[in-house]
């Protein structure tokens, strides 16, 4: 038998038809100007972020359920756990945004981080419980952290770079990756060519990176006609921050170079 939702909210008492379930999208401002959250927001933030609703009953239930149970996006069909939260009431409504008193539940809390389902509605974000109450349980993770191996030693595969930029458990990396600029290599394993990449000035190496966790390609046109579900990253050479433009040119000169990755790879279009 598949393990679906149904069952994990039924082992913590939850009945889905009483249920609101719902998987936030990493969005730093919204188009009306409200903050949004990402990766590396605080368990409050999100708390925050969550008791704010439109107050349009389209958009949002006009009598929402007492019990919501919040995700967070993995990329693509993914959402993980992030928590249970009870509604405690409402403390306004404007006409266009409601703010409800939301208070983090002990429920399902040792799946917390852990818990990844599919979510089959990539398009909504807010589900009846009894809907998401039939969606797959495709992970049920190590809730430990894992440790950074190294810059000396990271290569990722693509689906591996997607999770150090969103999961939890990977926390430390994205702050190892934030802390350095420097040039990177980006292989594709289907043909074996390189690009040769850098992250230099106000950009690090987490930030470029997230960049192509998010599409692929990075609004690169190199990479943009690639599958980037066969491309491999690792680091080549790492600064620190303060290091001249200059002298991160021509590191990254060197290994087009020495890689050959103009003429025989993708550095030349």
């Amino acid at each position: 038998m598949t393990l679906n939702l149904a069952q994990i909210l039924g082992s913590a008492d939850i009945d889905p038809a009483e249920t609101l379930v719902i998987r936030h999208a990493y969005v730093r401002e919204h188009a009306d100007g409200e903050p949004g959250i990402h990766a590396d927001s605080t368990d409050r933030e999100i708390l925050n972020y969550t008791s704010r609703q439109s107050a349009n009953s389209r958009i949002f239930p006009a009598t929402p359920p007492r019990t919501w149970v919040v995700f967070l996006p993995e990329g693509g069909d993914r959402a993980r756990l992030w928590s249970v939260v009870t509604k405690v009431g409402e403390s306004s409504n404007d006409g266009a945004v409601r703010t409800f008193n939301l208070a983090r539940s002990d429920q399902l809390t040792d799946l917390n981080n852990r818990l990844v389902i599919g979510w089959r509605s990539p398009r909504t974000w807010r589900l009846s419980g009894t809907t998401a109450a039939t969606y797959p349980v495709v992970e049920i993770a190590d809730s430990r952290p894992i440790p950074f191996p190294g810059f000396d030693s990271l290569v990722l595969d693509y689906p591996r770079l997607q999770a150090v930029i969103r999961e939890h458990r990977y926390a430390s990396w994205r702050t190892a990756l934030a802390s350095v600029i420097g040039i990177y290599l980006i292989t594709d394993t289907s043909d074996g060519r390189h690009y040769v990449g850098k992250a230099d000035g106000a950009e690090n190496i987490r930030q470029r990176w997230q960049a192509y966790a998010a599409d692929g390609h990075g609004g690169n046109v190199d990479l943009r006609k690639r599958d980037p579900r066969s491309f491999r990253f690792s680091l080549l050479r790492v600064f620190d921050p303060a290091t001249p433009t200059s002298r991160i040119n021509a590191a990254e000169s060197h290994f087009k170079i020495a890689l050959d990755s103009v003429r025989h790879g993708m550095n030349g279009g």
